[in-house]
């Protein structure tokens, strides 16, 4: 009787646990801050929380002093043509027909930067497209308009759907739907009912494809875009590295509410994921928790 007295209560505090690391992770503002989000009037990438968006935003600031020296030097360089060449300065104009040293540069050095350019991109977009092994695979397929995510090596999934879905504009009744789900307004058209959960410095594989015409699931702060095609099944993985909410949408034009599919990934701590995996598989695929055993010593 005791034995089975003890088993029943570990049973209740296990599934207590999960039910409390459940609600705290949907409560997006009670632990999590918001981190992955676009902001009005901004021009700026979103913070980078992956070593790919690391990469991406290296590389773009490359590219842009190198776009920037080019053209400084093509704006300075026709600023002095039209005034040493000006007709008030040479009535007479020159007969020439080419210079091939001149020629030579501007074909040499083009191919030059170029090759520079390339050198650092492509190591990049490798990095982006040779999947590793994951430590949690995620399938994500696209719907006209919500995403179906699919924890592959667990057996359970779900859909998710955005906060207000069916409405192009912010009223009453879905600014409280985003208050009972932790959100601000501000957070409209972005925040979904459910969202993709995984933990901190962990790698993940996402597995993207379509149900019926060409989606496109990314998160900007992760340095992640991929079309989902039907049919096929394609790939992208992230090691996400600060805990937090990141946002982002269907960037693929994919019907009349294309603008109405957001993605929300939650990023906690192993402990809290851990407890909410047991909790989601509870209520997505019907598996309860399992209470721990006891040994008892006999006399």
């Amino acid at each position: 009787m005791r034995i089975s007295t003890i088993l029943g209560a570990l049973a209740s505090l296990s599934m207590a646990g999960a039910a409390w690391a459940q609600s705290n992770i949907d409560n997006p503002l009670g632990d999590l801050e918001i981190i992955g989000a676009p902001h009005a009037d901004g021009i700026a990438f979103q913070p980078a929380t992956t070593e790919l968006a690391r990469d991406i935003h290296w590389l773009d600031n490359f590219v842009f002093v190198i776009i920037t020296i080019i053209t400084l030097f093509v704006t300075a360089l026709m600023a002095y043509a039209a005034f040493k060449f000006a007709a008030k300065r040479n009535p007479t104009p020159k007969t020439f027909t080419h210079n091939s040293t001149i020629e030579a540069a501007w074909t040499i050095i083009p191919i030059i930067i170029l090759v520079v350019i390339g050198a650092f991109s492509i190591p990049v977009l490798f990095k982006q497209q040779r999947i590793p092994e994951g430590d949690i695979v995620i399938k994500a397929t696209g719907y006209q308009w919500y995403w179906g995510y699919e924890y592959v090596d667990e057996g359970f999934g779900f859909d998710s759907f955005m906060i207000g879905a069916g409405e192009n504009r912010l009223t009453p009744d879905v600014s409280a739907e985003l208050a009972d789900a932790g959100y601000s307004d501000q957070e409209f058209l972005l925040a979904t009912d459910t969202a993709v959960v995984v933990p901190v410095g962990k790698t993940i594989v996402m597995q993207v494809t379509a149900a019926d015409v060409i989606h496109s699931w990314t998160i900007p702060s992760f340095g992640v875009k991929q079309d989902g095609v039907p049919g096929r099944l394609a790939q992208l993985w992230f090691t996400p590295e600060q805990e937090g909410i990141f946002f982002g949408q269907c960037s693929e034009l994919c019907g009349q509410a294309h603008a109405y599919m957001p993605i929300t990934v939650k990023v906690v701590s192993e402990e809290a994921y851990a407890a909410w995996l047991a909790g989601a598989k509870e209520e997505y695929a019907g598996i309860a928790p399992v209470a721990p055993s006891i040994q008892v010593a006999s006399k």
